[in-house]
Protein backbone atom coordinates (compact mmCIF):
# COMPACT_ATOMS: atom_id res chain seq x y z
CA UNK A 1 0.00 0.00 0.00
CA UNK A 2 2.81 2.45 0.78
CA UNK A 3 5.27 3.70 -1.82
CA UNK A 4 8.67 2.04 -1.82
CA UNK A 5 11.83 4.14 -1.81
CA UNK A 6 12.49 3.18 -5.41
CA UNK A 7 9.02 4.19 -6.59
CA UNK A 8 9.21 7.49 -4.75
CA UNK A 9 12.70 8.32 -6.03
CA UNK A 10 11.58 7.49 -9.58
CA UNK A 11 8.63 9.88 -9.26
CA UNK A 12 10.92 12.58 -7.88
CA UNK A 13 13.42 12.04 -10.69
CA UNK A 14 10.63 12.25 -13.30
CA UNK A 15 9.05 15.48 -12.00
CA UNK A 16 11.88 17.46 -10.40
CA UNK A 17 12.80 20.85 -11.89
CA UNK A 18 16.49 20.58 -10.99
CA UNK A 19 18.68 17.84 -9.41
CA UNK A 20 18.07 19.05 -5.84
CA UNK A 21 14.31 19.54 -6.18
CA UNK A 22 12.20 17.23 -4.04
CA UNK A 23 9.39 19.50 -2.88
CA UNK A 24 8.05 21.38 -5.87
CA UNK A 25 4.28 21.18 -6.39
CA UNK A 26 4.76 18.93 -9.42
CA UNK A 27 6.75 16.38 -7.38
CA UNK A 28 4.28 16.49 -4.50
CA UNK A 29 1.29 16.06 -6.83
CA UNK A 30 2.92 13.07 -8.55
CA UNK A 31 3.69 11.37 -5.23
CA UNK A 32 0.20 12.05 -3.88
CA UNK A 33 -1.38 10.72 -7.08
CA UNK A 34 0.54 7.47 -6.79
CA UNK A 35 -0.43 7.12 -3.12
CA UNK A 36 -4.08 7.87 -3.97
CA UNK A 37 -4.09 5.25 -6.72
CA UNK A 38 -2.63 2.59 -4.41
CA UNK A 39 -5.03 3.44 -1.60
CA UNK A 40 -8.01 3.40 -3.98
CA UNK A 41 -7.01 -0.09 -5.10
CA UNK A 42 -6.76 -1.19 -1.46
CA UNK A 43 -10.24 0.19 -0.77
CA UNK A 44 -11.70 -1.70 -3.73
CA UNK A 45 -10.63 -4.92 -2.02
CA UNK A 46 -11.42 -3.82 1.55
CA UNK A 47 -14.69 -1.94 1.28
CA UNK A 48 -15.25 -1.58 5.03
CA UNK A 49 -11.87 0.01 5.82
CA UNK A 50 -13.24 3.38 6.92
CA UNK A 51 -9.97 4.63 8.45
CA UNK A 52 -8.11 4.23 5.16
CA UNK A 53 -10.99 5.92 3.37
CA UNK A 54 -10.50 8.97 5.57
CA UNK A 55 -6.80 8.93 4.71
CA UNK A 56 -7.71 8.82 1.03
CA UNK A 57 -9.94 11.87 1.42
CA UNK A 58 -7.18 13.78 3.21
CA UNK A 59 -4.66 12.92 0.46
CA UNK A 60 -7.16 13.95 -2.21
CA UNK A 61 -7.75 17.30 -0.49
CA UNK A 62 -4.03 17.98 -0.22
CA UNK A 63 -3.53 17.15 -3.92
CA UNK A 64 -6.47 19.38 -4.85
CA UNK A 65 -4.95 22.33 -2.96
CA UNK A 66 -1.57 21.80 -4.65
CA UNK A 67 -3.24 21.58 -8.08
CA UNK A 68 -5.13 24.82 -7.41
CA UNK A 69 -1.88 26.54 -6.41
CA UNK A 70 -0.10 25.25 -9.52
CA UNK A 71 -2.96 26.34 -11.78
CA UNK A 72 -2.84 29.81 -10.25
CA UNK A 73 0.93 30.23 -10.50
CA UNK A 74 1.97 28.32 -13.65
CA UNK A 75 -0.79 27.22 -16.01
CA UNK A 76 1.55 25.49 -18.48
CA UNK A 77 3.09 23.24 -15.79
CA UNK A 78 -0.43 22.58 -14.47
CA UNK A 79 -1.51 21.43 -17.92
CA UNK A 80 1.54 19.16 -18.28
CA UNK A 81 0.96 17.60 -14.86
CA UNK A 82 -2.73 16.84 -15.27
CA UNK A 83 -2.23 15.40 -18.75
CA UNK A 84 0.70 13.19 -17.73
CA UNK A 85 -0.95 11.93 -14.54
CA UNK A 86 -4.42 11.55 -16.02
CA UNK A 87 -6.11 14.01 -13.64
CA UNK A 88 -9.21 15.94 -14.67
CA UNK A 89 -9.16 19.75 -14.76
CA UNK A 90 -11.74 20.18 -12.01
CA UNK A 91 -11.09 23.90 -11.54
CA UNK A 92 -11.68 24.85 -15.16
CA UNK A 93 -8.30 26.58 -15.15
CA UNK A 94 -7.53 25.53 -18.70
CA UNK A 95 -10.87 26.82 -19.97
CA UNK A 96 -10.38 30.11 -18.13
CA UNK A 97 -6.87 30.51 -19.55
CA UNK A 98 -8.10 29.76 -23.07
CA UNK A 99 -10.97 32.24 -22.72
CA UNK A 100 -8.61 34.95 -21.46
CA UNK A 101 -6.25 34.27 -24.35
CA UNK A 102 -9.10 34.50 -26.89
CA UNK A 103 -10.40 37.76 -25.45
CA UNK A 104 -6.89 39.20 -25.53
CA UNK A 105 -6.56 38.21 -29.21
CA UNK A 106 -9.94 39.82 -29.97
CA UNK A 107 -8.81 43.07 -28.33
CA UNK A 108 -5.57 43.05 -30.33
CA UNK A 109 -7.52 42.35 -33.54
CA UNK A 110 -9.94 45.20 -32.89
CA UNK A 111 -7.04 47.60 -32.17
CA UNK A 112 -5.24 46.67 -35.37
Amino acid sequence: MALTKEEKSELIRRWQRDPNDTGSPEVQIAILTERINKLAEHLRRHKKDKHSRRGLLLLHGKRRRLLRYLARTNITRYKEVIEALGIRDIFGALRAAKAAEQSQQEVQASNA
